[in-house]
């Protein structure tokens, strides 16, 4: 049904040995279907509910998927920001509407049943916090353990919240999220836990249907496919599986893939405006958007391929660009995304700016992670509260101060 291809070299590799990377030459890993054997009766999809399972015949699990009902998130019209901006045709698919509030569930949900399907019996990743939560939530529900590495000081207080409540064992280090990665990769390889990372090639397998049920509420293919870029694996995983869909006859063209990072955090970016073969990475990343602050990317090859094979770009956006979309976000569309999801909108904006966007293009970005996902952020951007006596001319002196 499938097999694991290195992106690279070619080489193939049956889809029960785990692996991370490629043995003959280190690079990464892709799941391969042999798509004209599978039976995908598209019909049948549209009668079942939007949901990562609904697409369950070009996913690798085979037993009882762990699930806590993730996907079937909303498609927005973002019409109020749109028309501002000068694109019409915008949409923000709200992967904050997961089951722990992220798009990361996606990946999960596929990553833990590989886990159980592979007879491991504990997993483990690094994080900058979506991750980790996303873990924590997926190994409660298998009833196997979790180990969390996070950067000390550097993950937003809702997400570490969340790991916490949901059991997993937490450990803060001193190092940058690129340190607790290559930590967490040597500790699966030497003590058989399960990396749920985005290295691994099953975990992006669900990130991809993203981009299907984006497809299924437009109705139509987007000109466009916008999204927050920080390990690279969502731009990764949303363009294979749209090229699965081509495969399949589902689609005529792929949307031009078009990744977004913070001016403090963007090796991909330099890598495509300098026509660099792979990215440097940044070795003091630094951003608010704290789920984007990556350095290097270990999917850069991946979504490299995937920019340049759509004539797509990559644009990086300030920290305060991302702070006023998060806050013109919340404020005109009543949509509620911490600060690395509204990279991708204020991404939109900014290449609108620049001349790099038509008016007419129809624009579907990929907003990753919900509002309460970092509240100490959203605080320190509002006004507090107004304290005032508890009668009602206190009440009306105080509305019409403000």
């Amino acid at each position: 049904m499938y097999r694991l291809v290195c992106v690279e070299c070619g080489e193939s590799f049956p889809p029960d040995e785990i692996l991370y990377q490629c043995t003959r030459c280190g690079h990464l890993l892709a799941v391969e279907y042999d798509l004209e054997t599978i039976d995908v009766d598209l019909a049948a999809w549209k009668r079942r509910p939007l949901s990562v399972w609904r697409y369950r015949e070009i996913l690798p699990v085979s037993i009882e998927p762990v699930s806590l009902q993730e996907g079937g998130t909303p498609l927005y019209h973002l019409s109020r920001i749109g028309e501002e901006i000068g694109v019409p045709h915008l949409y923000a698919k709200h992967e904050g509407m997961n089951p722990t509030g992220s798009f990361k569930d996606r990946g999960m949900t596929v990553g833990v049943s590989m886990a159980l399907q592979l007879g491991r019996t504990s997993v483990a990743c690094a994080s900058t916090g979506n991750t980790s939560a996303s873990l924590a939530a997926y190994a409660a529900k298998a009833g196997i353990p979790a180990v969390v590495l996070l950067p000390a000081g550097k993950v937003a207080l809702g997400k570490v919240a969340q790991a916490l409540m949901h059991g997993a064992r937490v450990l803060s280090i001193r190092g940058n999220f690129d340190k607790a990665l290559e930590m967490v990769h040597e500790l699966c390889l030497s003590h058989g836990l399960y990396l749920l990372n985005s290295v691994n090639p099953f975990r992006l397998e669900g990130q991809k249907t993203i981009g299907f049920e984006a497809l299924d509420q437009l109705g139509e293919v987007p000109d466009r496919m916008v999204l927050p870029v920080g390990n690279a694996g969502n731009i990764s995983a949303v363009y294979k599986g749209f090229t699965e869909l081509m495969t399949l006859g589902r689609m005529d063209r792929i949307p031009m893939m078009t990744g977004i990072q913070a001016s403090g955090s963007s090796p991909v970016v330099r890598a495509i405006h300098e026509g660099l073969p792979e990215v440097i990475p940044d070795a003091n990343p630094e951003t608010v958007a704290t789920a984007i602050r990556i350095g290097a990317p270990v999917n850069a090859e991946k979504a490299l391929a995937a920019i340049r094979k759509t004539g797509g770009t990559a644009e990086s956006v300030t920290d305060g660009e991302i702070l006023s979309m998060q806050r013109d976000l919340a404020r005109k569309e009543g949509i509620g995304v911490e600060p690395a999801s509204a990279a991708s909108v204020a991404g939109v904006k900014r290449l609108r700016d620049m001349g790099a966007i038509d008016r007419d293009e129809k624009i579907v970005c990929v907003v990753t992670g919900h509002l309460l996902k970092d509240p100490e952020t959203v605080i320190r951007q509002c006004e507090p509260p107004l304290e005032i006596d508890a009668d009602l001319p206190s009440l009306l002196s105080a509305l019409q101060r403000s």
